[in-house]
C-alpha cells in the first residue's frame, strides 16, 4: 500500500517570502563576482547587472504562476513533473536540489573565507559547524528558520544601506574623479558587456527558491508573486547602486583584481564612516549573506527530495515528516551530502556549473506554463497569471539559451551529465513504480492523442486546499441560494426536476432544459457523492454570475449515479445534501472553486450534525458560510446590536466590504432590501471581507 503523507504547514507570511528570495541572492553578486565583472566589461559592469536583473523576470513572472496554480512542496520538480511528465520532473528535481546544494556550499565557503579577513579559522571546520546549526533549525520548523533568516538579511540590508549612503557621499565628494573612472563606459564593447551577463546572472537565481517553500506559504497568490517581486527590485537596486560605488572609488583596474571587493571599497570610506570600520563592517554583511544563502538553499532544497518520495521517485521515508511537521530524513540527507561536497570537492570551482543547472530548470519552466495555458485544463487556476502571455515565456526560453551559451562547454557538459543521471534513476527505479503523465498529454489530447485525468484531479484538489478568492462571490451566492427543505426519502431524479424548476425562474433558460443539463452532468460522471453529500452541476452560456439551490433530505436521497461518481463507496448510500450549482460557462475558474469551496466545507468532520440540526434556512447557510466571512447577532434588548432596531438597512454604515445578507423573523426568512425595516427580534447574518467581519464582531460582539 502507497505511504499517506501529511502536507507541512502554512507558516510563511510575505515578508518570510521576501527575505527567503533576497537571502538567496545577495551574496557572491556583491561580495566576491563584482571584480571579475569589471575585468571583462568595465565600467559597463553597472550595465550588466541591470541588464541581468531584467533577464531573471521572465523565469520569475512564469515561476510565480505555477506556483500559485500548484502551491506544493519541491518547486520547478513538481511543476515540470505535472507538465511535462515525471522523466522531465525528475531531472528537474535532482538538477534543482544538486545546484542548491552547490550554491549552499559555496555560500558556507565564501563565509568562512570572508571571516578569514578577520579571524584565523579553518575555512572547511566552519562551513560544516554551520551545515550542521542550519540544519537544526530547519528540523524545528519552517517558522524558526525563516526567523533566523529575518534576523540575517535585516541586517544585510542596514548593512549594505550604510554602504551605499557613505558611497554616494564619498563619490559626491569627488565628482570629476567619478566621471573620469567611467570613462569609456563601453571598454570591452558590448560583448563584454553580454559576458558579464552571464556571468552575474548566476547572483539572481536563487530568486525562485521560494517556490520550493509554496506548500508552507500562507495566502500563496498573493505573497508568492508579491515577495519574489519585491525582492527582485530591492536586489537589483542594491547591486547597480553597490557596483557603482566599488568602480567609483576603486576605479576599474584596482577592482578588477579584488577578491574582496566590498571590504576593499569600503575601506577607502572618510565622509561618513571611517575606511577601516566600513571595511569591518563590509565583513559582517557578507557573513550575514553567505550565512544567509546557505540557510534559504539548506531550506529550500530539502524540500525536493521530499515532494519526490511523495511521488514514489525516491524512497518514500524521504516524504515523512516529522513531530515538528517538518521534513527530516529530507533535510538530514540534504545536509548530509552538502557537508560530503564541503570535504571532497573545491565548492569554489565547481558551484558556478549549478548556474547551467538552473538555466535549464528556467527554460523548462517556461515551457511549462505554455504547456499549462495550452492544455486548457479547467481546473488549472492560478491566482496570478504571466502577463503578455507567451512572449514572457518565449523571452524565457530565448535568455535562458543566451546565458548557458557565454556559460561555454563546461558548464553544458555538466549539466548533460546529471541529466544522463537523473534519466538512469528514472528507468531504474521510478518507472515500474508510477502511472502519471503530465499536462502535455493534453495538449496532445487536442491533436487526437490522450490526455491524463489524474492531474485535473490533483488540481480540483489544490483548489479545495486553496479555497475561494478574496473577490469571488462565494458567501453572497451561499445567502443567495434557494432552499429545498424534505424530511422523506426521495429520488435524485424527482429532486432535480424540482430544482431546475426552482432554479429556471431566476436564470436564462426553461426548466426543462435546466434539468437536462443536470441530468447530463449526473449520468457523465460529473456528480461526485462522498460524505453524504452530492454536487451537481452545469454552467450556462449568457449567464453571468453563479445561482445555488441547497437541498437537506432528513430521510435521504436514494442515489442512481454511476459507479464512478461514488467516491470509493459501492454501495451508493443515501445523500442528505445535494448542492446544485449553475455558473456563467466563460468563469470556468470561479465555478470550479465555488465547487471546491462546497466540498471543504462537505469534508469537515462536523458538517453533517450541524447540517442536520439546523433549525431554519438561514443556519443552513451559514453551516456553508466561511467563519471568518460571517457574523449572526439577534436584536435584543441584552444585545449590543440593539441599536439597530427600527432602522432600515440603506441607513446602516457597515465598515468595509460587508452587508446584511440574511434575516429571519420569527419563522419567517426576510429577503434583505434597502428599504427592509429591522425590527427587535431579528436574526441578523452579515457577510463581508474578514477586516469587515472583524469590524462588526467588535461592534455587536455578543453574536457568534
Amino acid at each position: 500500500m502507497a505511504a499517506t503523507f501529511a502536507r507541512l504547514r502554512r507558516e510563511l507570511g510575505l515578508f518570510d517570502v521576501y527575505v527567503l528570495s533576497t537571502g538567496a541572492m545577495i551574496s557572491s553578486g556583491i561580495f566576491l563576482l563584482p571584480g571579475i565583472a569589471t575585468s571583462l566589461s568595465g565600467p559597463a559592469a553597472v550595465l550588466a547587472y541591470l541588464l541581468a536583473g531584467l533577464m531573471i523576470a521572465p523565469a520569475m513572472l512564469s515561476v510565480a504562476e505555477l506556483a500559485t496554480a500548484m502551491p506544493r512542496a519541491g518547486g520547478a520538480y513538481y511543476f515540470l513533473d505535472r507538465t511535462l511528465g515525471p522523466l522531465v520532473g525528475i531531472i528537474g528535481g535532482v538538477g534543482t536540489w544538486l545546484a542548491l546544494m552547490l550554491k549552499s556550499a559555496f555560500a558556507l565557503i565564501g563565509m568562512g573565507a570572508y571571516l578569514g579577513l578577520v579571524f584565523e579559522v579553518p575555512v572547511v571546520p566552519v562551513a560544516l559547524g554551520f551545515t550542521a546549526l542550519f540544519a537544526f533549525l530547519n528540523i524545528m520548523g519552517a517558522k524558526e528558520s525563516s526567523g533566523l533568516l529575518r534576523m540575517l538579511v535585516g541586517g544585510l540590508l542596514l548593512l549594505l544601506g550604510l554602504f551605499i549612503v557613505a558611497g554616494l557621499l564619498e563619490v559626491g565628494d569627488d565628482v570629476a574623479t567619478t566621471r573620469d573612472r567611467f570613462a569609456p563606459f563601453l571598454e570591452h564593447g558590448f560583448d563584454g558587456v553580454l559576458a558579464t551577463v552571464g556571468l552575474v546572472f548566476v547572483s539572481y537565481i536563487g530568486l525562485t527558491k521560494v517556490a520550493s517553500l509554496a506548500e508552507e506559504v500562507s495566502s500563496p497568490d498573493r505573497n508568492i508573486p508579491l515577495g519574489m517581486g519585491l525582492a527582485l527590485m530591492t536586489v537589483t537596486v542594491i547591486y547597480v547602486l553597490v557596483v557603482f560605488i566599488m568602480i567609483a572609488v576603486l576605479g576599474t583596474d584596482r577592482l578588477s583584481t579584488s577578491l574582496t571587493p566590498a571590504a576593499d571599497a569600503a575601506g577607502t570610506f572618510s565622509v561618513l564612516v571611517p575606511g577601516r570600520i566600513a571595511r569591518w563592517l563590509m565583513v559582517g554583511a557578507a557573513t550575514a549573506a553567505f550565512a544567509a544563502m546557505a540557510n534559504a538553499g539548506i531550506m529550500a532544497a530539502s524540500r525536493y527530495p521530499l515532494a519526490m518520495a511523495r511521488d514514489r521517485l525516491f524512497p518514500e521515508r524521504l516524504g515523512k515528516t516529522g513531530a515538528r511537521g517538518t521534513p527530516v530524513a529530507s533535510i538530514l540527507l540534504t545536509a548530509a551530502i552538502l557537508a560530503l561536497l564541503l570535504v571532497s570537492f573545491d565548492v569554489m570551482e565547481v558551484a558556478e556549473l549549478a548556474g547551467a543547472l538552473q538555466l535549464l530548470i528556467f527554460g523548462l519552466v517556461n515551457i511549462a506554463v505554455i504547456v499549462m495555458r495550452e492544455s486548457r485544463i479547467e481546473s488549472y487556476d492560478p491566482g496570478f497569471r504571466s502577463p503578455f502571455y507567451p512572449w514572457t515565456q518565449l523571452a524565457g526560453i530565448f535568455v535562458t539559451l543566451v546565458v548557458v551559451a557565454e556559460m561555454g562547454w563546461t558548464a553544458v557538459l555538466f549539466t548533460a551529465a546529471v541529466t544522463a543521471v537523473s534519466v538512469g534513476w528514472y528507468n531504474y527505479w521510478a518507472r515500474d513504480r508510477i502511472a502519471r503523465d503530465g499536462a502535455i498529454f493534453h495538449v496532445f489530447e487536442r491533436l487526437g492523442r490522450r490526455r491524463y485525468q489524474g492531474l485535473d484531479r490533483e488540481l480540483r484538489d489544490i483548489m479545495k486546499e486553496k479555497g475561494a478568492r478574496a473577490e469571488d462571490p462565494f458567501d453572497e451566492v451561499v445567502a443567495r441560494a434557494q432552499v429545498i427543505d424534505l424530511r422523506d426519502t426521495v429520488s435524485l431524479e424527482r429532486l432535480t426536476a424540482e430544482a431546475a424548476a426552482s432554479l429556471a425562474v431566476r436564470l436564462p433558460i426553461t426548466a426543462n432544459r435546466l434539468e437536462a443539463a443536470f441530468v447530463a452532468a449526473i449520468h457523465g460522471g460529473a456528480t461526485p457523492v462522498a460524505h453524504g453529500a452530492a454536487l451537481v452541476h452545469t454552467r450556462l452560456p449568457a449567464f453571468d454570475g453563479s445561482a445555488l439551490l441547497l437541498c437537506r433530505c432528513a430521510g435521504g436521497v436514494r442515489m442512481d449515479l454511476p459507479r464512478e461518481c461514488n467516491e470509493g463507496d459501492e454501495s451508493r448510500p443515501a445523500a442528505h445534501a445535494i448542492f446544485y450549482l449553475v455558473s456563467d460557462e466563460n468563469a470556468p475558474g470561479r465555478h470550479l472553486r465555488i465547487l471546491a469551496q462546497l466540498a471543504g466545507r462537505v469534508e469537515e468532520d462536523t458538517f453533517m450534525e450541524h447540517w442536520l440540526t439546523s433549525r431554519h434556512e438561514q443556519q443552513l447557510k451559514e453551516v456553508l458560510l466561511r467563519d471568518d466571512h460571517f457574523f449572526s447577532v439577534q436584536l435584543r434588548t441584552d444585545s449590543q446590536a440593539v441599536e439597530l432596531v427600527d432602522h432600515v438597512i440603506r441607513e446602516v454604515q457597515l465598515p468595509g466590504n460587508s452587508l446584511i445578507a440574511l434575516i429571519r423573523r420569527g419563522d419567517r426568512q426576510i429577503v434583505p432590501r434597502g428599504s427592509t425595516r429591522l425590527e427587535h427580534g431579528d436574526l441578523l447574518t452579515f457577510i463581508g471581507d474578514v477586516a469587515g467581519i472583524r469590524a462588526i464582531q467588535r461592534r455587536y460582539g455578543d453574536g457568534h
